[in-house]
């Protein structure tokens, strides 16, 4: 995103988590359990429950927690059967929003989603009025003093599509979803370890907002992030600190 700090983002991104662990826990076992009842339990053969399960070490989620998660994902111990629904709208100054939910009540998320838009200035759109401005991809962002020139060598070599290099110094490696893992991977055995990765919707463009209108989008941005069938958020509001 240029012209904005990728990097603060990303650390404000991560200290939210960490105050709020427990929720996280809650958010991410969900997801392995939907992750291995798709693909199966071993997360070898199975990427979208590889990428899970790092997402909960790298929140420190203990271990028989992500091992109870699987078991109910793949029918060994009893669990909620989720489903998928992804929800698109408008927040402050016409920013683009999208909310990807896990659900065992599809009628009450989609009344929490709903009114978190309306209570807080945004505008909640029908299905793919939004999804147009982003992209489905692999990313990882190094910190600010990564060697560029050997992080870029090894991220072609390993199959990444794109190396670019932020007005923070941070720099973003951006892959397709299949290849993701096997990217990450390749570059950590490089020495080279991402301080955010993920395979996510990542936005073409952005729409910069700041003072009040910041805040407001702040304020909806938490509200949809406080709803317990909510998993992503994604948008292309970037917002001063």
């Amino acid at each position: 995103m240029a012209g904005h700090s990728k990097w603060a983002n990303i650390q404000h991104r991560k200290g939210r988590q960490d105050e709020k662990r427990g929720a996280a826990f809650s958010k991410i076992a969900k997801e392995i359990t939907v992750a291995a009842k798709m693909g199966g339990g071993d997360a070898g053969f199975n990427p979208r429950l590889r990428v899970a399960i790092d997402k909960a070490k790298a929140v420190n989620m203990p271990k028989d927690k992500i091992d109870t998660a699987i078991k109910k994902g793949t029918g060994e111990l009893e669990g909620v059967d989720y489903i998928e629904i992804r929800y698109e709208g408008y927040g402050i100054g016409g920013a683009a929003i999208m909310v990807d939910c896990l659900t065992d009540n599809k009628t009450r998320t989609v009344a929490e989603v709903r009114h978190a838009f309306n209570k807080y200035g945004g505008n909640m759109g029908t299905e793919g009025c939004v999804v147009f401005q982003f992209k489905h991809c692999g990313q990882m962002i190094f910190a600010p003093g990564t060697d560029e020139a050997a992080l870029m060598d090894a991220a072609i070599e390993s199959g990444a599509d794109d190396v670019a290099t932020n007005d923070d110094g941070s720099i973003e490696v951006i892959t397709a979803p299949a290849e993701f893992i096997n990217v990450k991977d390749a570059l950590e055995a490089a020495g080279f370890k991402p301080e955010f990765a993920e395979v996510t919707m990542k936005p073409e463009g952005e729409t910069p907002l700041a003072g009040d209108d910041a805040a407001k989008m702040q304020k909806l941005l938490d509200a949809l992030e406080g709803l317990d069938d909510v998993q992503e958020i994604y948008t292309t509001a970037v917002m001063d600190e």
